[in-house]
């Protein structure tokens, strides 16, 4: 075999070979042009005959509440209909008498509101979404608003939440009209995904209930419990959208949110509280703020990460998760490619 020239390729080829995923696409670029981008390994480990593609559709998890709700309240602060530092039961009738009246969307932001951490959605509230929605909106914090961090999918789900309640619009049609549509992310949408774009999308784990993996369907529990779309998970994507994205991130254009909200987001918002966080970024592992490497990752096997001051981006998805919940053998190849994508 002849020898792969491009360092991302060869070092994310070694990995889908040595099983840490099936396989894997990645982008790497700056605020003009893409400088790598490609696909390697398998789309699914059953089917030897098919590999990962450039323009495979993934199950991005975690990196929902960037693309979509993150994005999503930017624009809500950058048109003057969110104040990040108003306690939300002064404006919002939901939270009003709750335990999380007291708190912000900042709080949430930067998960310092208190709220409990991940939980089965369906063994505490049941499936109907309306009693799911009182019931994370009711339930007590763990601790009092901007005492400590921890990291929580309820954040993104209730700002999911908010966002609609001031436009009066669901997420996925927020999402779309005023981020993924203004930036040309034709390939990004919330999921279940149509039958003619099932047969790209990358399988995660294994579905009992359906005796096969999942594919076109998002892999979260809780977020297929709320019919596939909310602020926990939901999104599909490729790697040319999220590069889309994150050129937005580094140089926005029109449409979309702004370069004051990229700024307030891409800073530690928490103080002396460890570990440091912006506005739903926090510092790439292996890097100190002052390094300016913000990243997001997903559970399914994705990351995106940006850096203002290097003006350079990098996505990787992958769909580990068809092979194992460990996390760790991605972990240690996610810190080699952000090295080599910023060094």
């Amino acid at each position: 075999m002849a020898q792969r020239s491009d360092p991302f390729e060869r070092l994310l080829d070694e990995a889908a070979r040595a099983g840490t995923y099936p396989g894997a696409a990645w982008a790497v670029g700056d605020a003009r042009a893409t400088l790598s981008s490609g696909a390697v390994g398998l789309l699914d480990p059953a089917r030897p005959g098919a590999p990962t593609r450039p323009d495979t559709l993934f199950d991005v998890a975690s990196l929902t509440k960037i693309l979509a709700v993150w994005a999503v309240v930017g624009t809500l602060v950058d048109a003057g209909k969110l104040d990040l530092t108003a306690p939300l039961g002064s404006y919002w009738h939901e939270a009003a008498g709750r335990p999380l009246a007291g708190a912000t969307a900042q709080h949430l932001l930067t998960h310092t509101a208190g709220l409990p951490l991940r939980a089965n959605l369906r063994h505490l509230y049941g499936s109907d979404p309306q009693d799911v929605r009182d019931g994370v909106l009711a339930e007590p914090l763990r601790h009092r608003p901007g005492e400590a961090v921890a990291y929580t999918d309820r954040a993104a789900l209730i700002l999911g939440y908010l966002a609609e309640h001031l436009t009066r619009q669901p997420l996925t049609r927020l999402a779309g009209d005023r981020v993924w549509t203004p930036l040309a992310m034709t390939e990004t949408r919330y999921g279940p995904m149509p039958a003619g774009a099932r047969e790209r999308c990358a399988p995660t784990e294994y579905d009992e209930e359906s005796g096969a993996p999942l594919r076109g369907t998002v892999h979260d529990f809780s977020t297929r419990l709320l019919g596939g779309a909310c602020g926990i998970a939901g999104v599909f994507t490729t790697t040319a959208d999220v590069g889309r994205f994150l050129r937005h991130v580094l140089d926005p254009v029109p449409g979309g949110f702004s370069a004051e909200w990229t700024a307030a987001s891409l800073r530690v918002r928490t103080g002396r509280l460890l570990p440091p966080r912006g506005l739903f970024w926090h510092p790439a592992p292996g890097t100190e703020p002052a390094d300016d490497v913000w990243a997001h990752f997903g559970f399914t096997g994705t990351a995106l990460w940006v850096s203002p001051t290097r003006g350079r981006w990098a996505v990787l998805l992958t769909n580990r998760l068809r092979l194992t919940r460990d996390p760790g053998p991605l972990a240690r190849v996610r810190e080699v490619f952000r090295a080599l994508a910023f060094p």
